[in-house]
């Protein structure tokens, strides 16, 4: 994914771990699936932390997460700085300690 898209949230798996999920259509149109791991408030700004659904890479995608012009379709915004990324992700491998392995 490239990091200037802007996804919006597309649609929702109508099961039970439905908030688990979504499906996300990227610029070009690509519908990408993912799993939602966790969102992290970070400096009055709220992401979302996702694996790519068909991805056998253990790498997370951080998106801000913005409100959307009607209501239950936020945005998810690719973020461009690295900076802000990595603190973000911080705060997320902060907050799951244990729980998961990092590298």
């Amino acid at each position: 994914m490239n990091e200037n898209e802007n996804m919006e949230l597309d649609e929702l798996e109508e099961d039970e771990n439905a908030e688990n999920y979504i499906t996300l259509t990227d610029d070009d149109g690509k519908e990408v699936s993912f799993e939602i791991i966790d969102t992290v408030q970070y400096d009055e700004r709220l992401f979302a932390v996702l694996i790519p659904f068909d991805d056998n890479d253990d790498e997370v995608v951080i998106l801000e997460i913005l409100p959307g012009e009607e209501p239950e379709m936020d945005e998810f915004v690719s973020v461009d700085d690295d900076e802000l990324l990595n603190s973000v992700f911080e705060a997320f491998k902060a907050q799951y300690e244990g729980e998961y392995e990092f590298e």
